[in-house]
């Protein structure tokens, strides 16, 4: 039995998508502040391996970070409803760009929009 990421194109497919998803953030006025300028390579890459294990790929993400642990490693930022649309509007642009099944895509996107939701902390913004 495929993983979603087998199925979907394996790690060519998550690199396009945190490529994409960043190309978004780094134009944001909103996101780009919480995002580290000096490494947002490695915040890619981050948010790359995460998703890679996430969806059943290699778990290089846990082995270089140990749990995800979300929320705790979110906690700093002011994550509000602006925050999360911003998120959720690159994040579209970038599941988009994929070209993958509908059923796929669909899959996907739940798990975003989830994510996006409970990383919220705030609502002042």
């Amino acid at each position: 039995m495929q993983t979603f990421f087998e199925r979907v194109g394996g790690e060519q497919v998550f690199q396009k998508l945190a490529a994409e998803f960043y190309r978004g953030v780094s134009t944001d006025a909103l996101l780009k502040p919480m995002y580290p300028a000096e490494d947002m390579a490695g915040a890619e890459r981050r948010l790359r391996l995460f998703l890679e294990q996430y969806w059943g790929g290699p778990d290089t993400y846990q082995q270089e970070r140990g749990h995800p642990r979300l929320r705790m490693r979110h906690a700093e930022f002011p994550i509000g409803p602006k925050a999360r649309d911003a998120w959720l509007g690159h994040m579209r642009t970038a599941v988009d760009s994929l070209g993958l099944s509908q059923a796929d895509e669909a899959e996907l996107w739940d798990y975003l929009q989830r994510a996006a939701h409970a990383m919220l902390n705030t609502f002042k913004n």
